[in-house]
């Protein structure tokens, strides 16, 4: 068992899953704010910290993670720290982590739920260079009293398009946190984003 699969966990465990779990659920009741998941979590690279300390408060035996990208080492500290099984089959997964240079024409791969089942759907995890600084995103809809916006930096080419299509397919749809670094920011599939 190597060190890398040991060390970086949440130091702890009741407490750090707790901090993780509020900070999301708060980023995702108001899309556009950032969520800061600083000194949780030390994942191997090249996973971003906010990733790891994301799937270490909601990743489980019961909850399958997809790797977009081929990183083993982040694979197995998942698996020690979670118990949740890394997946090759991109549609039972429910935790995706896209790589860096995800082609989001491709997410449509991914669980969007069922019509009994809404909440059986994934949720992707898309690292970006950063949370600031980039083209200027306006998003509306639940959790935003009129209009916020954003500026990622990195996003993949057609984001909006892709956004779009999945909000269309409501309560259908994947929910999407983009991270960077020991931050996360949250787009529900209710949010809608378009390019200011």
């Amino acid at each position: 068992m190597s060190l890398t699969m040991v060390d970086g966990g949440f130091a702890e465990p009741v407490f750090g899953s707790q901090r993780a779990f509020r900070a999301l659920m708060d980023a995702f009741a108001r899309p556009g704010s950032i969520a800061d998941l600083s000194g949780l979590a030390s994942p191997p690279a090249p996973m971003a910290p906010a990733a790891g300390a994301i799937l270490l408060a909601l990743a489980d035996a019961d909850t399958p993670v997809f790797f977009e990208a081929d990183m083993p080492e982040a694979k197995a500290w998942v698996g020690f720290h979670t118990g949740a099984a890394a997946t090759a089959d991109a549609p039972s997964a429910r935790f995706v982590l896209l790589a860096d240079d995800s082609d989001c024409d491709g997410w449509n791969r991914f669980a969007v739920g069922t019509a009994d089942y809404p909440d059986r759907s994934a949720t992707l995890l898309l690292p970006v260079a950063a949370l600031h600084g980039g083209r200027p995103l306006t998003l509306t809809g639940p959790g935003i009293e009129t209009t916020t916006d954003i500026a990622p930096q990195g996003l993949p080419a057609g984001f909006a398009d892709v956004m779009a299509a999945n909000r269309a397919g409501f309560p259908l749809g994947f929910d999407l946190v983009l991270v960077s670094g020991d931050a996360a920011l949250a787009l529900p599939r209710t949010t809608r984003i378009q390019e200011a």
